[in-house]
């Protein structure tokens, strides 16, 4: 046969899987992200075809030549299996194939290989190669490598591998040899770890086993059993400080390998000197972790929220905020309800880099703490994903909703009023983050940039204003909806047209203001000291927000002022009294039809829920807002972070911290991860970054209780009406029509004429200033609560959204009528061929 190289430990992390097999990859791969891994080298699997008549005489030269290269001959080696599609995340052959320990010499090296190659066609392998329907040639790459003098080994679990919970993390430890844990020999410690609200892995419990017995070398050949020491058996393998140590070690090896899903089962060894990695596969069929309620039932995954906000995939550091932010700020709301909520429960996940909520554990809490039909709920979220399996509520249940909803609203007003309180302190704190001079002190800095962060994890009034506004909303929906059949939303945004302007709306206000003053003001309006002194003004305000801001890698109006002047020659035109008489007519024509039709205590309780849906929707805007503005500061912090690790040549540019994960930044600044380790690390996500742009993306997925998917539905329009009409969710108010300019992003705002119909996949507050110049919205994405709505009803627009797909239905120049009452599109005639 051709001649078939070894393979050293260095190449071994970018070679192909079916040369290296599982093992050989996944110790190279951490190798290559800078973890401590002993040196290897791995026989290509091809090799192992020839296994029938052992072992063929060219490889058995190659490995004498190597071990005494590399001064192996007399030293004790670990020959371990790495059969292709071994260690995957499927099939991770646990115990099924043979590795072989203390091997010395040329000679029992060649032994041991060949028993390895073997292991492949024992009943055991066969059998488990059929029951997971592994078809196809089996074959074996051989890891080599010296064999570790162990005082303590074992194996780590970067998740609970027996509830599927994230935030939890196990370690089991034994003294001597891994082998005699994995062997069942020794029960070993169980040291289990709680992550805490700085990302922080904390010992939560310490569990001694029964460690009499241990394995070790035996001069012989192999290891051997023996006694464990009664001073040693009845105390911890490690203490306190090894066991944190090494919790963060596995920690860091999981995100190095798979930031969306660090869920990893590594064996380590300590040598008296440090800890080190031999091994690093998935967890495999890890549970999914939920309410008892939803067993049986798949779990179903949105984007018909996020989308919105946060359409393009997410990077490390930003999806390290977004997976612990989801949970805030949904569950404050619940909690003062009196929800018995699941703890550690996870309601966010990256689907090909994008984020997604689980709509059934968000449905499920909505129905169980106060009966909110889940279709209801989706209709408020956005979105098309189906809704849960319930059963109609019992007298008792009934009581029970009832109940929960009364300790809501007894306890939402002093939350409320908390929120406004934080909303307030965390803009403080960020003006401070982004004006204060920074420290000289790499550490001073990093307390200055966890203490900007830290409310953004821990204000819980400021996320009960972002996550749960939606109350009463929610309450005037529904009492609509009781007398208008099928209008709710429509004249619920017309009730809320013109009221209290958000944060937001008064942003796009004194934009327009802006514009005007520009326009006044004449040619070279840009250098005049008045417009200079009233952009000044509007920057300090304003200057935190951006386009897709929720994304700590994108810059803020203060960075780019330019995205914001170019806007202000087209808003110029825009006649604001129009805008403000738009609004109030709106808004009185739905007030005198209520009055017309309703008694008055009706109509007077309609008018309580409409200024609690006022001020509800201001608050969340005004927290998010505070988020932002919190995230700004952090953006700053972590760019000078990043320029000083620039400096000293870990990164190419600052910026590049956004693909770190922040612990990653604080263990390389602390010599932990060496530059070269994340330099790949870097690289290797930026190359998934682009794999995920490049796939289309499902608007929901259904996966069942293994993790497993057997439902995806692509992001195309499933609300067509027929023809040339598509029915969405009304949040806007009264009729626009216009031709379409469909634009992808808020930068590319220029080519919208005024007037003409607004078509997006998405917006944020990025947006605001072009909702001034459009005729009318219509968005893809969305719901009763999402940016695009809150906005457009306060500004009397016409809109309607929740269409997926409709950029693709539409061309630039069709003239089109967008119904905000009814939430139609109609499309009245085609673009004229250019």
């Amino acid at each position: 046969m051709t001649t078939l190289s070894l393979i050293p430990a260095a190449a071994a992390g970018g070679a192909e899987p079916g040369a290296v097999g599982g093992k050989g990859g996944q110790l190279g791969r951490l190798l290559d992200y800078g973890l401590p891994v002993p040196d290897f080298f791995v026989i290509p699997a091809d090799w192992s075809r020839q296994r029938a008549a052992g072992l063929p005489a060219e490889l058995a030269a190659q490995l004498a030549d190597e071990i005494k290269r590399r001064g192996w001959q007399d030293r004790p080696l670990a020959v371990r299996s790495s059969a292709v599609g071994e260690d995957s995340a499927k099939a991770s052959f646990a115990g099924i194939h043979l590795s072989c320990l203390n091997v010395t010499g040329a000679s029992a090296l060649g032994a041991a290989v060949t028993a390895v190659w073997n292991s492949l066609d024992t009943a055991a392998a066969e059998a488990y190669r059929q029951r997971l329907e592994i078809a196809g040639e089996a074959l074996m790459a051989v890891v080599i490598m010296p064999l570790l003098p162990a005082q303590a080994a074992g194996i780590a679990f970067t998740c609970d591998p027996l509830s599927g919970r994230e935030d939890r993390l196990l370690i089991h430890a034994a003294w001597g040899l891994g082998e005699a844990l994995v062997g069942g020999e020794t029960e070993g410690d169980e040291y289990r770890f709680a992550e805490d609200a700085t990302d922080t892995w904390r010992l939560e419990t310490l569990r001694i086993g029964r460690k009499a017995r241990r394995r070790v070398v035996d001069p012989a050949g192999g290891t051997r059993s023996e006694a464990v020491p009664s001073e040693e058996a009845g105390r911890g393998v490690l203490n306190t400080a090894q066991a944190e140590a090494l919790a963060a070690l596995v920690r860091d090896a999981a995100v190095a390998l798979d930031f969306v899903a660090p869920f990893f089962d590594l064996e380590w060894v300590w040598d008296g000197a440090q800890f080190w990695l031999t091994q690093a596969r998935p967890v495999t069929r890890r549970p999914h972790y939920t309410y008892p309620g939803l067993h049986g039932q798949p779990a179903i995954w949105t984007r018909g929220n996020t989308c919105e906000i946060m359409p393009e995939p997410l990077s490390p550091m930003d999806w390290n905020f977004s997976r612990r932010g989801v949970n805030h700020l949904l569950e404050q709301g619940w909690r003062i309800a009196g929800l018995a909520m699941l703890p550690g429960v996870q309601r966010a996940a990256l689907f090909d880099g994008r984020l997604y909520l689980e709509a059934s554990i968000m449905q499920h809490e909505a129905w169980s703490a106060i009966g909110l039909p889940p279709a209801r709920f989706n209709s408020m979220m956005g979105g098309h994903q189906p809704c849960i399996a319930t059963t109609p509520p019992s007298w008792r249940a009934r009581l029970r909703h009832l109940a929960s909803t009364l300790r809501y609203l007894a306890g939402a007003p002093a939350l409320r009023r908390q929120g406004e309180a934080e909303v307030a302190r965390c803009r403080a704190l960020a003006r401070q983050a982004l004006q204060a001079p920074l420290p000289e002190d790499n550490e001073a800095l990093r307390q200055m940039l966890y203490g900007v962060a830290r409310p953004a994890r821990e204000a819980r009034g400021l996320f009960f204003l972002q996550g749960s506004g939606g109350g009463s909303l929610a309450m005037l929906l529904e009492t609509l909806g009781s007398h208008f059949p099928g209008e709710s939303d429509a004249i619920a945004a017309a009730l809320l047209a013109g009221g209290e302007p958000s944060v937001t709306a008064q942003q796009g206000y004194d934009l327009l203001a802006l514009a005007h003053l520009s326009r006044e003001l004449g040619d070279g309006w840009r250098e005049h000291p008045e417009f200079r002194a009233a952009f000044a003004e509007f920057i300090d305000k304003y200057g935190h927000r951006g386009h897709y801001e929720t994304y700590l890698r994108n810059p803020r109006w203060h960075e780019t002022p330019a995205a914001l002047l170019d806007q202000l020659p087209d808003l110029a035109k825009v006649d604001g009294e129009a805008l403000r008489e738009r609004q109030r007519r709106a808004s009185q024509a739905a007030w005198q039809r209520l009055r017309r039709a309703l008694p008055w205590w009706r109509y007077r309780w309609l008018r309580t829920l409409a200024r609690a849906a006022n001020r509800e929707c201001n608050q969340r805007e005004a927290a998010r807002s505070a988020l932002i503005a919190l995230l700004a500061g952090c953006r700053r912090l972590w760019l000078v972070a990043g320029e000083r690790m620039r400096a000293m040549a870990m990164l190419d540019a600052p910026d590049e911290v956004f693909w770190l994960m922040p612990y990653e930044a604080d263990r390389a600044v602390a010599g932990l991860i060496p530059a070269a380790g994340l330099r790949a690390r870097i690289a290797a996500r930026r190359r998934l970054f682009a794999d995920w742009l490049a796939t289309e993306v499902a608007d929901f997925r259904l996966l069942s209780a293994d993790g497993s998917q057997h439902g995806v539905a692509p992001a195309s329009s499933s609300a067509r009406s027929g023809g040339d009409a598509w029915t969405g969710v009304a949040t806007g108010t009264g009729v626009g029509r216009g031709r379409v300019r469909r634009l992808r992003h808020p930068g590319e705002g220029g080519m919208l004429l005024p007037g003409e119909i607004l078509v997006a996949a998405s917006t944020d507050p990025g947006w605001t200033p072009l909702f001034l110049k459009a005729g009318g919205l219509v968005v893809e994405t969305g719901g009763t609560l999402s940016h695009g709505a809150i906005v457009a009803r306060e500004f009397g627009l016409p809109a309607v959204v929740n269409l997926p797909g409709i950029m693709a239905e539409l061309a630039d120049g069709d003239e089109v009528e967008v119904d905000g009452a009814n939430g139609q599109v109609r499309r009245l005639s085609r673009a004229r061929p250019s």
